[in-house]
């Protein structure tokens, strides 16, 4: 054993590499996309690490290893649990044999996703056990624990944590490599009987499942990190209160409590799914009142509300269905410490020092130079005058709604704009459809999307913003980049070759910085029937930067700020009546200098 200091993902990774996994697989997702990073830089050769194409692909693949007998890892963000639910739902009811623990990283708040989904809702929903870590180090010890659950009751697992846990610090006590148990595999043993579901199979295992569920609410109310304090300490006289909490909102109420936490019968859950109900049962007699402290959906609030219902007790539980608590968004310490105070009747804690002066405000915007701005710009221009919709998707390009661009008419969930932009074009067919995608979102999620476009006779164009990477998360790797997550060379997968595979007759691929090329393409296939596809290629400026810059010829400038109102470009200010362009942040992309009227922009100096 040695000590690290290590971010919550990476302590996860540790632990599922101390744990014996043979495969690891995933798609990037902030605040999951660590911990596959980290699986792959130091497992060594022991462990097939891969990028798959989305969640999907991820939790089949690490299903077939888990049948062979295999400890498999699967990494995604809550919504992608929704790409994964397919296979989960069944796999459940199919089991298998060696462990599968599925990482799922919830994002209060949210900070960076679509939704405020809570994963301990969809593993009740799906029949799943799931473990709720509320520290690095536990989640460190609890993936491990997780895995031989899992391989203990043949169940996949899911593990649940929060951006707070994911995205904090701790030094924690890890495992030497050769302290890793990675035990030999057996490998697939046929058996149709049990690997092929078939109604009947499922309705029988439907019952073990649920008999397994009330047995593990037995084994979680006496597992060690499910923890009641204070059991049999006297109860204050008055009101005699308890509290209820899990994950980060655990930490936040110790902390808020600090030396009072010892007066306070306490329960912390960290197996939300099947439900300790026992020990629940145990806190909650001769209680008048409990509060739930939890983030996003009340999921103690209302397994607590059904025990005491269930035995009978006359305890009232408190939280975000009483109102005590927020509904949505993640929990602070501030939020914690003022909901403890009004509950347990104390002085509210002292208010932060407020900041006098008002900071400045960054609304997220495309980098500088980003080749995305340079393409929404030649179809802005291109469909000025035409009724036209834009169709965004989810990637650095969302952003491609921000003023003055304005190009993201709608946006949903991964590869639902392909789709969205047919269900209005059959509805109105006047209107000229457009379709945003990155290449990353491609592959995970579009393909299907440009099948049914051309299958059911669709007229859009579909344009693929391909920058050679997964940006939004990191710059990971992905099918069309050529290599692996590990850096290996692997096959190239041309977008071009897929979209002709699927009969699409027009695949034009361009240089979104040639704008007049640019904007005469988008117009002409624009104007043609069926479904067309352009294909706007050119680098992440995070990869590959140049060391040009653009510079504004004070002299020739006439002041009419078409460059900053129409491109929006955080490189681009006004200096008196003139634009400017900071050097520090520009790129050189030019396309500055092909919008501005005047000819009053030109190449910089190197640097």
């Amino acid at each position: 054993m040695h000590t690290e200091f290590l971010m919550g993902n990476e302590a996860i990774a540790l632990g599922a590499l101390a744990a014996g996994i043979h495969l690891a697989a995933g798609y990037p997702g902030t605040p999951s996309t660590e911990v596959l990073e980290t699986v792959a830089r130091r497992s060594g050769e022991k462990v097939h690490v891969e990028w798959s194409t989305n969640e999907k692909a991820a939790l089949e693949m690490a299903a077939g290893a888990a049948y062979s007998g295999a400890r498999a890892l699967v990494t995604m963000k809550q919504v992608g649990l929704n790409v994964a639910a397919d296979p989960l739902m069944s796999l459940e009811y199919v089991g298998i044999k060696g462990g599968l623990v599925l990482m799922v990283a919830d994002d209060p708040g949210p900070i960076s996703s679509q939704t405020e989904q809570d994963t301990r809702t969809f593993a009740a929903f799906a029949k799943v056990p799931i473990f709720d870590p509320s520290t690095v180090a536990e989640a460190y010890e609890m993936i491990q624990e997780a895995f031989d659950l899992s391989e203990k009751y043949g169940t996949p697992v899911i593990f649940r944590a929060t951006t707070r846990i994911d995205h904090g610090y701790e030094s924690i006590e890890v495992k030497e490599p050769e302290e890793y148990l990675q035990l030999p595999v057996e490998g697939f043993v046929k058996d149709s009987s049990r690997w092929v579901i078939f109604p009947r199979l499922s309705r029988k295992n439907h019952e073990l499942i649920e008999a397994r569920n009330v047995k593990l609410s037995e084994v979680f109310s006496a597992y060690e990190k499910n923890e009641l304090a204070r059991e049999k300490a006297p109860l204050p006289q008055g009101k005699r209160r308890g509290i209820a909490s899990a994950g980060i909102s655990y930490r936040y109420a110790l902390d808020q409590l600090g030396e009072g936490a010892e007066e306070v019968r306490r329960l912390k859950v960290a197996t939300p799914f099947p439900f300790p109900e026992q020990l629940a049962r145990t806190f909650l007699t001769d209680l008048d009142e409990v509060l739930c402290l939890e983030e996003l959906d009340p999921v103690l609030e209302r397994a607590l509300t059904y025990v005491a219902g269930k035995y009978h007790l006359p305890v009232r539980i408190r939280g975000k269905l009483t109102g005590d608590m927020p509904p949505a968004g993640e929990n602070t310490p501030a939020i914690v410490g003022a909901a403890l105070a009004k509950f347990l009747e104390q002085e509210a804690p002292s208010a932060p020092l407020e900041v006098t002066v008002e900071l400045p405000q960054r609304p997220p915007v495309l980098c500088a130079g980003c080749p995305h701005r340079a393409s929404f710009y030649a179809v802005k221009q291109a469909m000025k005058g035409e009724k036209t919709i834009f169709c965004g998707d989810i990637g650095c390009y969302t952003l491609g709604n921000a003023m003055p661009l304005d190009m993201c008419d709608t946006c949903l969930c991964m590869g639902a704009g392909i789709n969205i932009a047919q269900g209005v074009y059959h509805l109105a067919p006047d209107t000229k459809c457009f379709a945003f995608v990155g290449d990353s979102t491609f592959f995970a999620s579009g393909i299907t999307g440009v099948v049914n476009a051309c299958y059911n006779q669709a007229e859009m164009v579909l344009v693929v913003l391909d920058n050679s990477t997964t940006a939004m998360t990191g710059h990971q790797p992905h099918p069309g980049t050529g290599r692996t997550i590990r850096g290996e060379v692997a096959h190239k997968v041309s977008i071009e070759k897929v979209l002709e595979a699927i009969g699409l007759q027009e695949v034009v691929t361009l240089d979104p910085f040639d704008l007049p090329k640019a904007v005469a393409e988008v117009q002409r296939l624009a104007a043609l029937p069926g479904v067309k596809a352009i294909i706007f290629r050119s680098p992440c400026i995070a990869l590959e930067k140049s060391s040009q810059r653009c510079a504004v010829q004070a002299d020739t400038c006439i002041g009419c700020q078409k460059c900053i109102r129409e491109l929006g470009c955080p490189a681009l200010h006004l200096e008196g009546k003139k634009a400017k362009i900071d050097q520090a942040l520009c790129t050189g992309c030019g396309l500055c200098a092909q919008v501005c009227p005047v000819k009053a922009i030109g190449g910089g100096e190197n640097v």
